[in-house]
């Protein structure tokens, strides 16, 4: 384990604060994306193990350091937000519908919610949670939507084949709603 480096990633990462390309990373530090990437594993192993107050993501593309979701409480405590933001029923079905089907045209999420879904879409497009990733090829050509990088870092997960099995689980509405903030 190259210490030095490690420290200069951390550093650089710490920085940016936002979500930084592993190119990038690896442009700047002069190694190849392979040897960054298995820096990065290391490093990911290392915070996950030491059970560390930060935390590092790595999606396919990019790398952030993250919050540990374990202490959330404390961190809430401490920041005792005046007020925690609600976020509509609709938009969290909204947004698992996308994360589940993607990639989906609002018609296709509507015809499963049962309603018009056109606020939940707006905002979810807003919070950077979804994207357009395309237009679906028929008449009149539908915008196809997505998740983003934003929703894997939101949810702490690498990929979408870590989202949770909706069949078998679900996550508490009062969790679901923390998640978003």
């Amino acid at each position: 384990m190259n210490t030095t480096m490690h420290n200069r990633i951390e550093c650089m990462l710490f920085v940016a604060g936002e979500p930084v390309t592993v190119l990038a990373l690896s442009e700047v530090l002069g190694v190849s994306e392979n040897e960054m990437r298995s820096m990065l594993y290391q490093m990911e192993c290392s915070y996950r193990d030491e059970g560390r107050g930060i935390q590092l993501l790595a999606t396919d593309d990019t790398v952030q350091l993250t919050s540990n979701r374990a202490y959330v409480d404390d961190v809430e405590q401490l920041l005792q937000p005046d007020q925690v933001k609600s976020v509509s029923q609709s938009i969290l079905e909204t947004l698992a519908i996308v994360a589940y089907r993607q990639p989906v045209t609002r018609a296709d999420i509507e015809a499963v919610r049962g309603v018009r879904c056109e606020y939940a879409v707006t905002q979810l497009l807003k919070l950077g949670l979804i994207e357009m990733v395309g237009r679906k090829d028929t008449i009149g050509k539908p915008m196809l939507f997505g998740t983003t990088d934003k929703f894997l870092h939101r949810f702490g997960i690498h990929n979408l084949s870590e989202l949770p099995d909706y069949l078998r689980h679900s996550i508490p509405d009062e969790q679901e709603e923390s998640i978003l903030m």
